[in-house]
């Protein structure tokens, strides 16, 4: 994804001490920023999408930040080690006397994020996580993960996947993500989520959907959809997928004279012998067999 951040912002009383490194990724772009702040100084950040500030020093004496205005008079906090700042969210920060620190600063595309977070945490939960901003003192893993990043932002020395995985671990880190939990009271999927899988399956004509796929239709992580499916069914998903298809083939065996192999390339076996192994398995009858039986009757 091609990508440079947008963001409107100006400061008075920084200066910057040392050349911005740069590195630009996919749908990322890391800088690694080393300056100077004097007595007074102050800052106004406002950036299109999510960006994430990791300081590494202890600013929290020396910078305060607000999301409200730059007066500070009623409503400001400690700057914090770690940081993540949501899309469209304003930032004003004053500096209470002269320091010197460095941060690296990541903005990061939203498509970007959901794509890495969607299929762990679905549409909804991942979605929610990108709106809730996040403040981090105790950030000492993700610090140590910011170090490696900023080795790759300086002077590369590997392929960009190894700095975008680095990024990815750093936002799981940071971001307000719920500990998934299933309980017994609520481990299984709703009716209206069962209702949309079913529809799914029927449109694609049987073909198969992963477990990734499935779980983000209804809007679920993978690890959690599977468990509340097993819950639900008492069958892993791939196994009631490949039941559901075999009840397709027995409706297509029925309302139509499409030979067996027909039948089996619509729906996305291998070949008949597929078909029929499959069929053979869970209806106790081959589909030429099952076809008289019902035609006899």
């Amino acid at each position: 994804m091609s990508f440079w951040h947008s963001m409107t912002w100006h400061t008075e009383g920084i200066q910057v001490v040392s050349p911005v490194r740069w590195r630009v990724l996919d749908g990322i772009v890391g800088a690694f920023w080393q300056a100077e702040s004097a007595q007074g100084a102050k800052g106004y950040y406002l950036a299109d999408d999510p960006r994430i500030m990791i300081f590494f020093s202890d600013v929290s004496p020396y910078i305060r930040m607000s999301n409200l205005d730059g007066n500070f008079v009623t409503s400001y906090r400690p700057m914090t080690r770690a940081v993540y700042v949501p899309a469209g969210v304003p930032l004003w920060t004053n500096s209470r006397s002269t320091h010197k620190f460095s941060h690296l600063n990541l903005h990061i595309h939203k498509d970007r994020l959901l794509r890495y977070l969607v299929p762990s945490l679905g549409a909804s939960a991942a979605l929610a996580a990108l709106r809730q901003p996040v403040e981090m003192q105790d950030a000492d893993a993700v610090e140590t993960l910011a170090q490696l990043l900023v080795g790759e932002v300086d002077h590369p020395s590997r392929h960009g996947l190894y700095a975008e995985s680095l990024v990815g671990s750093i936002v799981a880190g940071l971001l307000d993500i719920p500990k998934e939990t299933v309980s017994p009271d609520n481990a299984g999927l709703t009716l209206a989520q069962m209702n949309k899988l079913n529809a799914r399956i029927d449109g694609l004509g049987g073909y198969r959907l992963s477990v990734a796929e499935m779980a983000a239709t209804v809007g679920l992580s993978e690890s959690w959809f599977s468990n509340a499916f097993k819950q639900t069914t008492g069958k892993t998903p791939l196994q009631w997928q490949l039941g559901r298809r075999i009840d397709l083939a027995q409706k297509m065996l029925l309302e139509s004279s499409l030979p067996v192999a027909d039948v089996a390339a619509h729906l996305g076996f291998s070949d008949q012998a597929h078909l029929t192994k499959v069929f053979r398995q869970i209806v106790g009858h081959t589909p030429a067999a099952w076809r008289r039986l019902q035609q006899a009757n």
